[in-house]
C-alpha cells in the first residue's frame, strides 16, 4: 500500500511549477531535458549523509494523474487556458529516472537522483520529490548517526507522538529504519513498511494500580514473554526496581527471562549502574536495561562512553524531528536541455558561488583501497565514464579536484 494512497499527489506542487509547464505548454518549449537533484551541506555538521525516500517517491510519481475535481480547482484560480487543462488531464510521466540506491552513504553537491524526460514532465516533479528526499535523507541521516553512537546496542524509534503530523511519523520511522534503527512504537509504519514494532508502557498504567508491584505483576500476566516495566514513577530505586525484581524472579521461576526495565527519567548514567548493580544481585542478570527520555546521538554517545550498562535507546524528539537541523539544503535543477538531436549543457552561475550548479550529465564512480575503505568520489561527465574506468584498471593515478575550489585537489 502506497504512503500517499490517502491523498491525490498532483496537486501537491507548488504553483510556478504549473504555471511555469503552462508556459513550455504554449510556448513549443517542450523538448527532454535531465534534472539533477543534489544537496549542498551535511546536516548536523556530519561527515556523511544516508539517502532515502526513494521507494515512495517512485510510486507517488507513478501515481501522479490529475482527476476532474483537481482541473476544477485550477480552473478557478483563473491562471490556467483550457487546452492546458486538457493536457493536464492526460498527463503521466513518461521519462526515466536514475538514482543511488536506498540507505546509500551520499556526499554533498553529487547528483543522487537524475531525471530525464520532457520539460513539462521533469520540471512538475521538482516540489514533491524535493518533499520525499529532502526529509527522509535528512532522518536517515541522524538515525545513522544515533545507531552509530550506540556501538552495537539496539535503537527504538519512539517518536510517534512528537512528529510533525501523520506523513511526518510515517516517513521518518521508514527513514529512520533504513538509517539503522531496529524497531518503532509506530504501529502504522510497521504495517505500512514492515519493521518490527516495539513498546513498553506508561506512567498512566502504572498509576491506576494500589503499587507499583500490581501493575508490574498484571502486565507480566498479559506478556510474560516481553515485559518490560517502567520503574521511574515515583522512586527508580526504592520501590521501582524491587517491584520489578519481585515480578521478574517469578519470571524466572516459569523459565521466562525476556524481561526488564524502562528508565525514563533522572541521571540515566546513575541509575542504570545502580540498577544494574540490584538487578545482578538479584541474580537477574538477564535483564534488560532500556532508557529513554530526550536522546539524540551526543547523549548517547556520552553514556556509551561512561560504560552506562544500556541496553536499548528508545529515541523519539530529537530523531523523529532532526531537531537540530530541520531541513536537508537539497535542490533540484536543470542540467542539460535537448536542442535539435543533440543535449546542450546548462549551467546557472550565481551571485552565491556556492549556487554555481556543475552542467551537464553526471554519475559517481565511488573508490576503495584495497582494504575496501571509501577514498573518494568522483563526479564525471558521462561521456567521460568508460575512458576513466579504463584509467582505474590499468592502476593510473587520477587527480580530484574539488567541485568548487579548484585549488583544492588530491592524487588517488
Amino acid at each position: 500500500m502506497n504512503l500517499y494512497d490517502t491523498i491525490k499527489p498532483a496537486l501537491l506542487t507548488d504553483l510556478y511549477e504549473l504555471t511555469m509547464m503552462q508556459g513550455y505548454y504554449f510556448y513549443n518549449n517542450n523538448n527532454n531535458a535531465v534534472f539533477d537533484m543534489f544537496f549542498r551541506k551535511e546536516p548536523f555538521n556530519s561527515g556523511f549523509s544516508i539517502f532515502a525516500g526513494l521507494e515512495p517517491l517512485i510510486k507517488t510519481i507513478l501515481d501522479l494523474r490529475f482527476d476532474e475535481e483537481d482541473i476544477e480547482y485550477l480552473k478557478s484560480l483563473k491562471l490556467f487556458k483550457p487546452d492546458f487543462l486538457k493536457f493536464l488531464l492526460k498527463f503521466k510521466f513518461s521519462g526515466n529516472i536514475y538514482s543511488v540506491e536506498e540507505g546509500e552513504i551520499v556526499f554533498p553537491k553529487e547528483p543522487l537522483l537524475r531525471v530525464h524526460s520532457t520539460i513539462i514532465e521533469a520540471q512538475f516533479l521538482e516540489s514533491i520529490l524535493l518533499n520525499i528526499i529532502n526529509f527522509q535523507t535528512l532522518i536517515a541521516t541522524k538515525a545513522a548517526r544515533i545507531v552509530e553512537a550506540a556501538r552495537g546496542k539496539t535503537i527504538i524509534e519512539f517518536g510517534l507522538r512528537r512528529a510533525q503530523g501523520i506523513d511526518g511519523a510515517l516517513s521518518a520511522a521508514r527513514a529512520s529504519f533504513i538509517g539503522g534503527v531496529d524497531s518503532t512504537s509506530n504501529v502504522l509504519a510497521g504495517k505500512f513498511f514492515n519493521i518490527p514494532v516495539r513498546g513498553t508502557m506508561a506512567h498512566s498504567w502504572i498509576m491506576t494500580f494500589n503499587s507499583e508491584y500490581e501493575a508490574f505483576n498484571k502486565f507480566s500476566e498479559l506478556y510474560p514473554t516481553n515485559t518490560i516495566v517502567l520503574v521511574d514513577t515515583y522512586d527508580t530505586l526504592k520501590t521501582g526496581i524491587p517491584a520489578a525484581i519481585k515480578v521478574f524472579k517469578k519470571l524466572k521461576k516459569q523459565g521466562i527471562k525476556n524481561f526488564g526495565i524502562r528508565l525514563d527519567s533522572g541521571d540515566l548514567e546513575y541509575l542504570s549502574k545502580q540498577a544494574r548493580h540490584l538487578l545482578d544481585q538479584a541474580n537477574l542478570k538477564e535483564a534488560k536495561i532500556v532508557v529513554s527520555n530526550e536522546l539524540d546521538e551526543h547523549v548517547i554517545d556520552q553514556l556509551m562512553n561512561r560504560k552506562a550498562p544500556i541496553d536499548f535507546f528508545g529515541v523519539g524528539t530529537k530523531l523523529i524531528t532532526a531537531a537540530d537541523d530541520p531541513s536537508l539544503t537539497g535542490v533540484y535543477k536543470l542540467v542539460s536541455k535537448q536542442e535539435n538531436k543533440n543535449f546542450k549543457p546548462l549551467m546557472k552561475i550565481s551571485d552565491n558561488p556556492e549556487k554555481t550548479t556543475n552542467p551537464d550529465v553526471k554519475n559517481i564512480i565511488r573508490l576503495y583501497d584495497e582494504d575496501n575503505y571509501m577514498l573518494g568520489d568522483l563526479i564525471h561527465q558521462e561521456h567521460e565514464q568508460k575512458k576513466i574506468i579504463s584509467q582505474i584498471k590499468i592502476k593510473r593515478p587520477l587527480t580530484f579536484f574539488h567541485p568548487e575550489y579548484e585549488y583544492q585537489s588530491v592524487i588517488i
